[in-house]
């Protein structure tokens, strides 16, 4: 089963699934400003941190029935869920086969739409590299996923992010860039789901397409949408911020499309 912790013994389930190249340890900052109404399970996706690689591609799908797996040992039925980047991935996939599940679905600096075919080639390009030259490969990118004009006041930040990159397990993140690469358009369920959706965009992210995924949203009462001043990584770049939403929207309700 895969590695996670659990914190709190708020009356609703907070699921957090980190990102690529990134392990549990990511909510550190953003995690003392989340409500003590929420029970936080925070999760080791398969080949990264302390959780063993599964297979040779861990696809979203086979990554969302670990997930599951955890919630049932621990005896959970009903979660919010929300993932970072990748792990958004994971979520929209565990949304579609386990939909009964959910309170609510956050997609935090993440995204419903498939990579475009330069973006898979770009993915299938990295597999000699991540195999290879694995410290070449992280500090090359993750420096690039933060907002450029903060750079100079984010630098203990990208550390941190470059750290946690370069503990991973590159075999394991070698499956799961395979997996993203096998990733389909996720849009219907965006477009079905009745529950909660709520997604968190950086304005200067340069791993998701934010302006064309907030466009393409649903107009429905059940989704909010904004769009923060920063990169990639928002419980890094602005976490207080981030917090303060998820509090707000997964416990109250605000107006939609709101800008930070």
């Amino acid at each position: 089963m895969l590695n996670f912790e659990r914190k709190g013994n708020g009356k609703e389930t907070l699921v957090l699934l980190h990102g690529f190249m990134e392990n549990l340890s990511i909510w550190s900052d953003m995690e003392p400003h989340l409500s003590t109404d929420f029970s936080l399970i925070k999760i080791d996706l398969p080949g990264h941190g302390q959780s063993d690689i599964i297979g040779e591609t861990h696809t979203m799908e086979l990554m969302a029935e670990e997930v599951k797996k955890v919630l049932d040992n621990q005896n959970l039925e009903k979660i919010h869920l929300l993932g970072h980047s990748m792990g958004g991935y994971t979520s929209l996939a565990f949304a579609e086969k386990y939909p009964e599940t959910l309170k609510s679905l956050t997609l935090f600096f993440s995204t419903y739409l498939p990579d475009d075919e330069e973006k898979k080639q770009q993915r299938i390009k990295s597999y000699r590299i991540i195999k290879d030259a694995f410290p070449h490969y992280v500090r090359a990118g993750i420096p690039n996923l933060f907002n450029p004009n903060e750079k100079d006041i984010l630098g203990g930040k990208i550390e941190t992010a470059l750290e946690t990159a370069l503990s991973t397990n590159n075999m394991g993140a070698l499956a799961c860039v395979k997996g993203m690469v096998a990733r389909t358009d996720k849009k219907h369920i965006i477009d079905t789901l009745e529950t909660k959706i709520l997604v968190l965009a950086g304005k200067h992210d340069n791993a998701v397409k934010t302006h064309l995924m907030i466009k393409n949203l649903p107009d429905r009462t059940n989704i909010k949408s904004y769009i923060l001043d920063c990169g990639h990584n928002g419980h890094w770049e602005k976490p207080s911020i981030c917090a303060e939403i998820i509090n707000t929207e997964l416990l109250h309700n605000l107006p939609k499309k709101l800008v930070f």
